[in-house]
């Protein structure tokens, strides 16, 4: 059994260093979950057995197999084709107009496959499927995602008219890196004025390729930055703390609006009062954001704190109120 998982550790890392070319003990060790100490056996195992495989220390050092150097290896196992075929990657990949090469290269591999696994990639499929989609919220209009993966294609720098979180809408020219799908939702890295920023790619509002090419950071690493981005945005993100009292008719419905989550806060309650209402606390990224989530809830919610919040769904359902009276009695009055 251990040397079967050497064997399979070994490979990793043969197909790494042929992937990423110079890569160091640090990234390779936290990548395959061993120690440095490990990655270098490993190193002195695949040199012993005649692939040219080098070590370098210092700056700019690492890891690295000699210059032209290419495996012919192609053993996969099980679990490595079932997670080929499984159907996760489509909806971004239809976005960039390349669900069609998946397809033709899923099937060219499958044929090449013993029947015997054709059988269990079959299995596979018919009993998970990975849905990236989420609820409540349709796909987004992106006209400009063609344009910008063509020029991080051919590093090419691109002027953009983009509408700001705020609304605010600025030009200028920006040095896309990388494109990130999350949730159904684009993202584009990009160097602007120098510094690395993050763009929502359904708010680009106009995008041009420019001739002048990128200056991409020979550090840059698409997948470290995301997830170090998505941390500390997390980290910052401010929540909006508020106390509601629902209606015992709405209890059984919280959790198909809000998933198993519901059950916490509603474990976290207490004892209902006596007329079967309970207080919960739930919280939202802003003040806007409760008050349209909350402004659904209908009269089977109460907000208790904050005040603020209770007196803008207060006047937004006078509001609504009134609008609907004076377009009836505007109707009435043609008949």
């Amino acid at each position: 059994m251990r040397l079967a998982m050497r064997a399979d550790r070994l490979l990793s890392l043969l197909m790494l260093l042929q992937i990423k070319g110079n890569v160091t003990a640090q990234e390779l060790a936290r990548r395959l979950e061993v120690s440095e100490r490990t990655i270098y056996r490993d190193i002195e195992a695949l040199s012993a057995a005649g692939i040219p495989v080098y070590t370098e220390r210092g700056p700019g050092g690492g890891c690295r197999l000699a210059e032209g150097y290419q495996t012919t290896l192609t053993g996969l196992t099980t679990d490595e084709l079932n997670t080929l075929f499984m159907p996760s990657h489509a909806l971004p990949l239809a976005d960039l107009g390349e669900d069609r090469a998946l397809n033709t290269a899923q099937h060219k591999l499958l044929a090449t496959l013993p029947s015997t696994q054709q059988r269990g990639i079959e299995h596979t499929r018919q009993r998970l499927y990975l849905d990236s989609a989420g609820w409540y919220r349709g796909q987004e209009a992106v006209p400009f995602l063609l344009t910008l993966r063509d020029a991080i294609w051919h590093d090419l720098k691109v002027q953009i008219v983009y509408r700001k979180n705020s609304g605010e809408i600025i030009e200028r020219v920006i040095e896309p890196l990388g494109l990130v799908a999350k949730a159904g939702i684009w993202y584009m890295v990009a160097l602007s004025y120098g510094k690395l920023r993050v763009f929502r790619v359904s708010r680009v509002r106009r995008a041009s390729i420019l001739s002048e090419v990128c200056t991409r950071p020979a550090d840059f690493d698409l997948e470290n930055f995301w997830a170090r981005w998505s941390s500390e945005f997390h980290a910052q993100l401010t929540r909006y703390p508020v106390t509601l009292r629902i209606s015992p008719a709405f209890i059984p419905i919280l959790p198909q609006i809000l998933g198993e989550e519901a059950h916490k806060y509603l474990e976290e309650a207490g004892p209902a009062d006596s007329e079967g209402w309970v207080v919960i606390r739930l919280s939202f990224d802003s003040f806007e954001a409760a008050r349209s989530y909350i402004l659904g809830f209908e009269t089977m919610a109460e907000v208790i704190e904050p005040v603020e919040l209770r007196r803008s769904i207060q006047e937004v359902a006078t509001e609504i109120a009134e609008f609907y009276r004076l377009r009836d009695q505007r109707a009435n009055s043609s008949l």
